[in-house]
């Protein structure tokens, strides 16, 4: 796990006039262990490395074959050892180390463009080919890893691991307002965009490729497709061939079964190759005891770590703690105070690069800081929810079944009576939901604002902004899918790429920690994938298949648990320790041009006096005036003394 930049440019002297050391020095935190540089007349790339395979071999930037190719790259590919005797079978390839950065550059040497095929593993990297003047770069398919760039003068594209080292280039970056408005919606800026209307993310399953006299090209190479097999038979035909029926059903999801279990052992063993410690997240939830479980058994000394408050119904720190048992594994558990992070939320919002403001960055960042001090790896459960189906939510659309049978002109009706109900009265919502399309009531896993909300909270953009037109187009690619399938493809082109995955990387490489997600991998993608809707929730129970396909694996009183998360307790904390200190950071906040303030300070009050909850609208608004502070206001004096926040602006 490692940090970049790099630099390709039409014009020498404005390329060499980027501060290429200074944008290395930001990202120090990504890899502390060592650094390099490579220079020519049209690219220059920056790199600092995090050691976790191949020690002594792994040094980039990287050149092979007689220093034509040279590579910066950040991940891991957990098949570099295969796919290394297969290239010396069939195209006997030479290697100078044992290093998968140099298994990428073999790749891309004999089968060009097409390396990202084969690759398994989470990956950004930057390949510059100086026979040919071509640069070709990638993303892994899930977006595990993130690649900023941003356009400059001269045909001159900047690229970045972390978005902080593209804030050191001369050109100042100014703030996206529509960003803004959809960052109200979700919680976080949905892909490609950020924050700032001048840098974007390459997209993940995505190539990008540059030479001088063209411009930047960007494609797509994989793209996540769901094939459930569902059986669609009419009633007579369910009733004659019932006993057949049922032994065929039975029989094919005995298979399915197998295979997810297998497949996920085969992914938890190459997520475990390193040459240094790895250790393992454990929350109360199945899917990090299952990968646990997994581990353990590959590793029997293996470290766990779990995060907790001191507030009752804000733990899981007690489950865990059973499940470590029941595995035997080192358990390690850290306790996260409100004055902790009120002192070390502006360093943790600085870390995550963009407003991101999902509570559960605070204890994922807490524990990372105390794993690293054991191990130089972890895996975690990212993911699972997605592939199998594990958020509540997608439950809904089993209890709204009823409205299937409900005639469209009598659902509008409906609509506009439960309209006229006020808010908080029984049977309302549920009336509103049933009586909505899932493509105009569902954007994703999290929805703060509405965008009626909106007009009180934001400063008037353009009118042409809506929250519709971000998932959209997504909708357009599910036509053939059931609801619940629906919502895992939004929620894997939005939520989970631009939550789950920021937060994942962003807290642990804050402490120089290496994550690995072996939900994530292509394999285990296939097999969830064509996973029918009753094998991922129905009426009382969710991820139902992967419950079953664990059961040998993971501890009896983690099974069927209630799914949990990481509760933070900001509802009771903004209501009391925290708010002068929210209060505080909405009166300094120079946002008066994009925040109605006075609305957004009401907002507070109103949540300390218990008129309703408005803690993750407050938390929003918040971690978008705390970014807002450490990038776009002139504060750098403030940093000095901070080695991660110097000098930014």
């Amino acid at each position: 796990m490692c940090g970049f930049v790099g630099i390709v440019s039409n014009n020498e002297k404005f390329m060499n006039d980027q501060p290429l050391e200074k944008m290395m020095e930001i990202i120090t935190h990504r890899g502390p262990d060592d650094s390099g540089v490579f220079k020519d007349k049209y690219a220059k790339f920056g790199f600092r490395r995090l050691s976790i395979v191949d020690l002594e071999g792994g040094h980039q930037p990287m050149k092979y074959f007689q220093e034509r190719y040279t590579i910066i790259f950040n991940g891991e590919i957990y098949n570099a050892p295969e796919l290394r005797n297969q290239l010396i079978e069939s195209n006997e390839a030479h290697f100078d180390s044992h290093s998968d950065t140099e298994v990428i550059l073999a790749l891309y040497h004999y089968y060009k463009e097409k390396c990202v095929d084969y690759l398994k593993g989470m990956f950004s990297f930057l390949i510059w080919d100086i026979e040919e003047k071509h640069l070709f770069g990638a993303r892994d398919p899930f977006g595990i890893k993130p690649l900023f760039y941003r356009k400059l003068r001269y045909n001159t594209i900047v690229f970045a691991s972390e978005k902080k080292s593209l804030f050191c280039l001369h050109d100042p970056a100014y703030v996206d307002g529509e960003a803004a408005f959809h960052y109200l919606t979700f919680q976080y800026i949905p892909e490609p965009h950020t924050a700032t209307s001048e840098i974007e993310k390459l997209p993940p399953g995505h190539v990008v490729t540059w030479e001088p006299n063209n411009p930047l090209q960007i494609s797509s190479y994989w793209q996540p497709e769901f094939s459930p097999k569902e059986e669609k038979t009419n009633f007579l035909s369910r009733i004659l061939l019932a006993p057949f029926r049922k032994r065929k059903l039975l029989k094919e999801k005995e298979n399915m079964l197998t295979s997810i279990q297998e497949t996920l052992m085969d992914s938890v063993e190459r997520h475990m190759r390193s040459d240094v410690p790895v250790g393992a997240f454990l929350s109360g939830g199945i899917d990090s005891s299952a990968i646990v479980a997994m581990a353990r058994k590959l590793h029997p000394s293996l470290n766990t770590f779990t995060a907790e408050f001191d507030r009752i119904g804000y733990s899981e720190g007690d489950v865990a703690e059973e499940t470590a048992r029941a595995l035997d594994v080192n358990h390690n558990r850290v306790k996260i105070s409100v004055e902790q992070v009120m002192n070390e939320f502006p360093t943790i919002v600085w870390h995550m690069d963009e407003p991101v403001a999902d509570p559960a960055a605070i204890p994922l960042y807490f524990v990372a800081k105390e794993a690293s001090r054991h191990v130089k790896v972890v895996l975690s459960g990212e993911g699972a929810d997605e592939l199998f189906g594990g958020y509540n939510i997608y439950r809904e659309p089993h209890s709204l079944r009823m409205f299937n049978h409900i005639p469209t002109p009598v659902k509008k009706m409906l609509k506009l009576i439960a309209h006229r109900f006020p808010n908080g009265v029984k049977g309302r919502d549920f009336f509103l939901r049933g009586c909505t399309q899932l493509e105009n009531r569902f954007v994703g896993n999290a929805k703060i604002f509405s965008d009626v909300q909106k007009e009180k909270i934001l400063i008037p953009g353009s009118p042409e902004w809506k929250t519709d037109r971000i998932v959209q187009q997504l909708y357009k690619n599910t036509t053939k899918y059931d609801d619940v399938t629906k919502m895992q493809y939004i929620d894997i082109h939005t939520w989970l790429r631009g939550d789950i995955l920021v937060k994942a990387d962003k807290m642990t490489m804050a402490h120089s920690l290496e994550l690995r997600v072996p939900f994530l991998d292509r394999d285990v993608f296939d097999i969830a994938s064509r996973i029918p809707s009753y094998g991922k929730v129905h009426k009382n129970q969710t991820k139902v298949w992967l419950r079953e396909a664990l059961e040998e694996v993971v501890p009896a009183h983690v099974l069927h648990r209630k799914k949990l998360g990481f509760p933070v307790p900001i509802r009771h904390w903004l209501k009391d320790e925290m708010y002068d200190w929210a209060r505080n950071w909405i009166l300094q906040s120079e946002t008066d041009h994009l925040f109605h303030k006075i609305n957004c300070l009401q907002l507070l009050e109103d949540h300390r006096l218990g008129k309703y909850d408005a803690s993750r609208k407050i938390w929003t608004i918040l971690t978008y005036m705390i970014w807002h502070y450490q990038y776009m206001e002139d504060h750098s004096h403030q940093h000095q003394n901070n080695s991660h926040q110097s000098n930014i602006i």
